[in-house]
């Protein structure tokens, strides 16, 4: 069954499954594909321990990439930004000053950890909220499909 799931997924959503599973090691929870703001969509949003929340943005080829000129918008919205990529993806390309995680669809390893840029506290604050509220919400609509 597992399997089955695993072949109808993109491959970029193929690795934020792996980043997902990565970051539950280190304690972070995650939500996949989730809207910060209106007209913004981030493909992993991570919560850690201590209040801390990444974005990582999951890139599948160098076309991916290339054709991607909205993800400066997203650092607003983040205490550290990653790429993820898979490992024969040319790193080059990514920006310096932004992390790298390499994944696959079952695991991750950050290889560059990217720069802290505290949010201030009552974005943090929201942003808290609404990803709480995103993840119940996702979790009732499994529970509850009818709804």
């Amino acid at each position: 069954m597992a399997v089955e799931i695993l072949q109808t997924l993109q491959p970029g959503q193929r690795l934020a499954r792996g980043v997902c599973r990565h970051l539950l090691s280190h304690d972070f929870v995650s939500v996949e594909e989730f809207s910060p703001e209106r007209g913004k969509r981030v493909d992993v949003m991570a919560l850690g321990p201590k209040g801390e929340i990444w974005v990582i943005e999951c890139k599948s080829s160098r076309a991916d990439y290339m054709t991607d000129a909205k993800w400066q918008g997203y650092l607003d919205w983040c205490d550290r930004y990653f790429w993820a990529v898979d490992d024969s993806f040319p790193t080059d390309l990514l920006p310096e000053g932004t992390g790298l995680i390499i994944a696959d669809a079952y695991d991750a390893q950050i290889l560059r950890m990217a720069p802290e840029q505290k949010l201030p506290a009552a974005r943090r604050t929201a942003l808290t909220r609404r990803i709480a509220r995103q993840a119940a919400l996702r979790l009732h609509g499994l529970r509850h499909p009818s709804l």
